[in-house]
């Protein structure tokens, strides 16, 4: 046997596990940019369209899971004129993805609907949303689930990530069942508007949250 197996083989606190999932439930699955935006654009152009975005949220959310997990994220932030840089870049593709949701045509017009939001552009929404590293950040910090810390990195990065898939699906179904109920043009608009307002809203707390830190 390696000297690495007992490493792999670490015992897991299966009560601490319960905790995390928990804890992540309730800070992670919290109103913020990346959520907010999935519903918005859920109900917007339903989930099979925004099965790209859906994809591209949950790949950049995960990245910053392993980031925090490598203590990535703390080196990164810890850089004075990176923050700034990614405040802006999520700022800017979150107005605009509000513009969009804002001005979707009705369900009934879906067909006739501008491209739904992307790949990229989720994960770069992800990726540089201030919420998910604070989140991510103090739900990683919450408990320790092996006396290892290779073990304990690996078995939350694991947790986390089946919670990151979770939550954000479940975002996006939300949004979409929606859809239904805004056969109306006038319900629809001002829903759209409603959920641009909002994640709108969620980013400028967020990210003034990250300033007076």
């Amino acid at each position: 046997m390696s000297s690495a197996d007992p490493v792999l083989l670490a015992p897991i606190r299966w009560d601490a596990a319960g905790t995390l999932l928990l804890t992540s439930l309730a800070v992670m699955g919290s109103p913020g940019p990346a959520t907010i935006s999935l519903t918005a654009a859920g109900s917007a152009w339903g989930a099979r369209r925004c099965a790209a975005y859906l994809a591209g949220i949950i790949t950049g959310t995960a990245a910053v899971l392993v980031a925090v997990a490598a203590g990535i994220t703390a080196t990164l932030l810890a850089v004075p004129w990176l923050r700034p840089v990614l405040l802006a870049a999520s700022a800017a593709y979150i107005l605009r993805l509000a513009y969009h949701i804002a001005t979707a045509p009705p369900a009934t017009a879906e067909a006739a609907a501008g491209n739904p939001p992307s790949l990229a552009g989720g994960m770069l929404l992800a990726a540089a949303n201030p919420k998910a590293w604070l989140a991510i950040s103090a739900v990683y910090a919450s408990t320790r689930l092996a006396a290892s810390p290779v073990a304990d990195a690996v078995t939350k990065t694991l947790a986390l990530t089946l919670m990151i898939i979770l939550i954000c699906s479940a975002w996006l179904l939300a949004g979409a069942s929606l859809a239904p109920v805004l056969r109306d043009p006038r319900r629809s608009r001002i829903t759209n508007l409603t959920l641009a307002v909002v994640l709108v809203v969620a980013t400028g707390v967020a990210v003034i949250h990250q300033f007076v830190r």
